[in-house]
């Protein structure tokens, strides 16, 4: 007897090919199956007679065979087979295109079950290739709730049903992972009768509630593996910090940190005086001043004869902050490196060497410091900047090369708080809601391309200030069927006709790093007027002097990760600027670019983003670290994550130690979610 665990091709009827197919949909194993939940329903349980079908609504309805299906080859690949059918009240012709087996078995006088949908016109009604089912047969494709499946290439719906039907069959539903008492609290279905009806609900309703089920479900094994971490966490003793103060570092800062930025370093300070470890989410818009949090951190943690790791997703932010933090924090007395992949293998073996020796305190680096060569004399605090670029088992490799070292999180984008609660369950938070002085909001236009030309006045009057200009296009080279700009020929296009006596750079992903880097340095610089890139830019980029963000076919990317790139300018005293050129005229496209015109912030332009991409597309890409959740939906399904998060919390508090089987199965399912999240990162 199959097992949900064994490989789908135990199942009959699924060979290589088919296998091959539904790992396309990331379905390896039996349980896979199950856990390939529908993205909707067609409900075929209301019968119609012919005379009461509607033009384009598909529906079911029983009728006699009253012609014998004929079938005509019309060319190479195209046979079409027509047979009319009848009831009391009508008669319909069909046709059947490429389905000559289906329709030739259809008998003269025989009844059979149809559904479909008729098209007419001024000849007459027909209706193209209805789903046909005998009538003592059970309903598989009629007179049933439809399950509508997310398929791909050469995977029909009604194949995979079929699978799935059998999957349950042989080895059933999962086991039961949700504790009786909170199935009775929350009034939620039994695994056994919710697997079962979410593949073949009888009624609509009955689909709400196996829908709600497992919506509750994912939420509650995601909380509770969030649960276990801080229950963990609370056990790991380290040392605590006794040097606490801070007065020489904010001695040194060339300015007055903002109330926002010294409550967060308080609270930091706070968390490494208690004897266990911090583990704390510095979350702040663009610009509200995170990394001198991350300055006080390591601070503290060189006075208290700790080492520092700050680990970052690029190498050009690698090497801003090591140029900034190096002149805030050398003059205490503090030593700054700097570990990349891009650095020879000389220097590394170098910096790896002082690390080791404890001749580093702070060291900032790329993924390299991650390797199995890096090794640390007294790690004792861990930073990574841009979380959601990192996954938990990330952070947890890096802190691993110390003895429960502090772990501080810093996250540039704003991120809804229904969000963060997924995405940084297990770490407390501090906010930056406050943005330094002086700062001014950045003014945002959206334009279409008959004034291309004032814009590039625009641009050049900005050059002409002395000033320097980001243009951001969505692909790197020209596409074929899409219609959109590429930065290689519009860079090509500015350099040779535009602004031929200006000074252009291109940058993107493709480019070798050595590259990129030159690239970037040179245009902090000011060896460059204008910067044509991709979204590589997105993150990381601090060039003050640059006043002036355009963004072609605006439309193509989320609102946070707009609100990202037009982040890159407004970091110097002069006023700057963001321009979004788009031709889309889609109503709500329109709207949703205009309402991001109207805001800087990010917070708010978050909250919008997550309900019109939802959490997988949030930042432009889908996310590293976060769970994929097969059913559940971040902007609908609020309530339930409260409650499945509060059901989740009581229960590892209760029982989080328990060993039965109930208690492993939902482990062995925290441990799968955890290891998929992951793995959309490798």
């Amino acid at each position: 007897m199959p097992i949900g665990s064994d490989p789908v091709t135990r199942l009959k009827g699924v060979g290589p090919k088919k296998a091959e197919q539904l790992a396309n949909l990331n379905i390896q194993t039996i349980e896979d199956l199950l856990f390939h939940y529908p993205r909707g329903y067609e409900d075929r349980t209301q019968m119609k007679t012919i005379s009461q079908l509607q033009v384009d609504e598909p529906a079911c309805f029983r009728a006699t065979v009253c012609s014998t299906p004929r079938t005509a080859h019309i060319r190479k690949g195209l046979d079409i087979t027509k047979v009319a059918v009848a009831d009391h009240t009508a008669k319909l012709n069909l046709t059947f295109f490429n389905q000559k087996f289906t329709a030739e078995r259809l008998q003269y006088g025989q009844e059979y079950y149809f559904y479909g949908a008729v098209s007419g016109d001024f000849i007459g009604y027909n209706m193209a290739s209805p789903a046909v089912e005998d009538v003592d047969a059970p309903g598989v494709l009629t007179r049933r709730i439809l399950p509508l499946y997310p398929l791909t290439a050469g995977l029909s719906n009604g194949v995979l049903t079929k699978t799935i039907a059998q999957a349950l069959e042989v080895c059933g539903a999962p086991k039961e992972i949700l504790p009786r008492e909170v199935l009775e609290a929350y009034h939620i279905l039994p695994a056994q009768q919710a697997y079962r009806a979410i593949h073949d609900p009888k009624t609509m309703e009955e689909a709400a509630q196996a829908k709600r089920r497992l919506v509750f479900e994912e939420f509650f094994i995601f909380s509770a593996g969030l649960a276990l971490m801080r229950a963990k966490r609370a056990f790991q003793r380290t040392e605590p910090y006794r040097d606490l103060n801070l007065e020489p570092f904010l001695d040194v800062l060339p300015f007055s940190p903002t109330g926002a930025q010294r409550r967060t370093m308080e609270e930091v300070a706070r968390d490494l005086s208690r004897g266990h470890a911090m583990n704390r989410l510095v979350q702040g818009d663009v610009g509200s001043g995170k990394t001198i949090i991350a300055a006080a951190a390591a601070f503290l943690a060189a006075r208290n004869s700790r080492q520092a790791a700050f680990m970052v997703p690029t190498e050009i932010l690698a090497e801003q902050h090591l140029v900034s933090l190096h002149k805030l924090l050398s003059p205490l007395g503090i030593r700054v490196g700097l570990l990349t992949g891009g650095q020879s293998v000389k220097i590394k073996r170098e910096t790896r060497q002082a690390l080791a020796e404890g001749q580093i305190d702070l060291i900032i680096g790329t993924h390299a410091l991650l390797s199995e060569a890096t090794e640390f004399a007294r790690l004792g605090l861990v930073i990574t900047d841009e979380q959601h670029r990192f996954g938990v088992q990330q952070r947890a490799k890096l802190s691993e090369k110390g003895q429960n070292p502090h772990i501080l999180v810093m996250s540039a984008t704003p991120i809804p708080r229904t969000l963060a609660l997924l995405m940084y369950g297990d770490l407390d938070v501090s906010v930056i809601d406050e943005l330094p002085p002086g700062r001014e909001p950045i003014d945002t236009f959206l334009i279409s391309e008959s004034i291309r030309g004032r814009a590039n006045g625009f641009i050049r009057k900005e050059v002409e200030a002395g000033h320097q200009c980001y243009i951001v296009c969505p692909a790197v080279e020209e596409s074929e069927t899409l219609s959109i700009k590429s930065a290689e020929t519009w860079a090509d296009t500015l350099r040779q006709t535009i602004f031929p006596d200006l000074r252009v750079a291109l940058l993107h992903g493709q480019m070798k790093s050595q590259e990129k880097e030159a690239v970037m340095d040179a245009f902090c610089q000011h060896q460059y007027d204008i910067l044509v890139a991709t979204t590589v830019i997105e993150v990381g980029v601090d060039v003050p002097n640059a006043t002036l963000m355009v963004i072609e076919d605006a439309d193509r990317f989320g609102l946070s990760q707009l609100h990202q790139l037009r982040g890159r300018v407004g970091r110097g005293k002069a006023k700057s600027y963001c321009i979004l050129f788009s031709s889309n005229q889609n109503t709500e496209t329109r709207q949703r670019l205009k309402a991001f015109c109207k805001t800087n912030d990010g917070f708010k332009i978050a909250q919008e983003d997550l309900k019109l991409r939802g959490p997988g597309d949030f930042f432009g890409t889908r996310q590293h670290g976060l769970p994929t959740f097969r059913m559940a939906n971040l902007a609908e399904d609020m309530t339930t994550l409260r409650q499945a998060q509060a059901a989740a919390a009581r229960w590892i508090e209760d029982h989080g130690s328990e060993d039965g089987p109930q208690a492993q199965a939902l482990r062995d399912r925290i441990a799968k979610l955890f290891s998929q999240s992951e793995g959309a990162m490798n």
